[in-house]
């Protein structure tokens, strides 16, 4: 397709760029489209019916027109369709709408079937991990409760939780629970709730219904924006048998709405109670523990009069063993070292020059005081020893 070359002087009329459009839109061909009818028009006399089909996940939707032969009669406001259409471009009117060949209504075993296939793919990106899940306050100051108008899962929230805790805080949302407008309702709410630090947990609840009825529930959407909330968020669906996919990325699954309001805030009544039963247990424990305390107060003299006793007693008689090894000890040393003296002192004796003379030998020295040991040195004035004394003598 050629660009229009267009200028302030020289424009083109609204027909030809309408043209063009409807050119451009033409060339898409017939398409298959999964969505969901938000509104039919069925005028009578008419061969022609009137739907707007809408997209199940966003806020985006379509004008469709078909033979009122395509469109089955089961088929209603709200149903889940799959339908071959080719889009057209109306010159007249410059809108856009799709011409529909073919309408097939999603049955109720394919939808539970798309519900596995997406839960395995959310399981698998890990938005229902347990360590994921965050703990919920113990008593919130202020709760967000998101449900349908003047609904029974709200009067069932609300006064059992006040039962419980008389004043608490609610922010309620009232929305959509089922149609077309309930998924992209309930996501705006849970934003908005996530928003208010005054908001301390979220409650999203709504009684039973039928499997239809709790798809917006196990819709993606709501799914990744209870994942994407920083306050902890309780699933309140149904009834125990009803599990939403929104039970498995919740931080709390409860049964039923009633379950949820004593999951979200401790019964006050009974907590006083568990507080008194631990005050008086707490009481009972000191005064045993006193009432013990007394009665080893009351024997403590005569039993610190036995303890210095008996403690007395034994370091007595580990002195007297002491002193008893020690006066042995000495004794043996003394006996010991007696006897090594008598020994050194004869070693002494044999070895001294006195018991040589002893035995009649005599040792002979010269003027200078050299001792004579050569016959041939012995001349002239000597001096003799010998073991009595000493005497000079001359060498002639």
């Amino acid at each position: 397709m050629t660009k229009l070359e267009t200028s302030a002087e020289a424009p083109v009329p609204v027909r030809v760029v309408a043209m063009k459009i409807r050119d451009w839109i033409s060339r898409l061909g017939e398409v298959w489209i999964d969505g969901q009818i938000a509104q039919i028009s069925r005028r009578p006399g008419m061969a022609t019916a009137f739907l707007t089909l809408r997209d199940p996940d966003a806020n985006v939707s379509l004008s469709v027109t078909c033979a009122r032969s395509v469109l089955d009669e089961a088929v209603g406001e709200g149903s889940r369709v799959v339908l071959r259409a080719r889009p057209d471009f109306y010159l007249e009117r410059g809108t856009l709408s799709l011409r529909a060949t073919e309408i097939r209504q999603v049955g109720l075993g394919e939808l539970l079937a798309r519900l596995e296939q997406l839960k395995r793919l959310l399981a698998a990106e890990g938005l229902f991990a347990a360590e994921r899940k965050r703990p919920l306050p113990f008593l919130p100051s202020g709760i967000g409760l998101i449900t349908g108008r003047a609904s029974a899962a709200e009067r069932d929230v609300v006064e059992n939780v006040r039962r419980r805790v008389p004043g608490m805080r609610f922010r309620i949302e009232n929305v959509a629970t089922q149609g077309v407008s309930a998924v992209s309702e309930m996501v705006a709410a849970v934003q908005r709730l996530d928003h208010d630090p005054d908001v301390h947990v979220i409650v999203i609840a709504r009684g039973g219904g039928s499997v239809e009825d709790l798809l917006p529930f196990s819709n993606e959407s709501l799914v990744r924006a209870v994942a994407a909330a920083r306050t902890p968020v309780v699933s309140a669906i149904g009834h125990e048998t009803d599990t939403p996919l929104l039970d498995h990325v919740a931080d709390l699954a409860a049964s039923t709405p009633t379950d949820a309001a004593k999951r979200v805030v401790p019964d006050l009544v009974e907590e006083l109670r568990g507080i008194a039963e631990l005050r008086r247990r707490g009481r009972d424990c000191v005064h045993r523990r006193l009432e013990r305390e007394t009665e080893l107060i009351a024997g403590l003299p005569e039993r610190m009069r036995a303890a210095v006793r008996a403690q007395l007693s034994g370091e007595t008689t580990e002195t007297a063993q002491w002193l008893n090894r020690i006066r042995r000890c000495t004794t043996s040393a003394l006996t010991s070292a007696s006897a090594d003296l008598a020994h050194l002192r004869a070693r002494v004796a044999a070895l001294s020059p006195q018991a040589t003379l002893e035995r009649g030998y005599a040792v002979v020295q010269r003027g200078d005081g050299t001792v004579v040991r050569d016959p041939a040195e012995a001349q002239g004035r000597l001096r003799v020893r010998v073991a009595q004394g000493e005497f000079g003598a001359v060498v002639a």
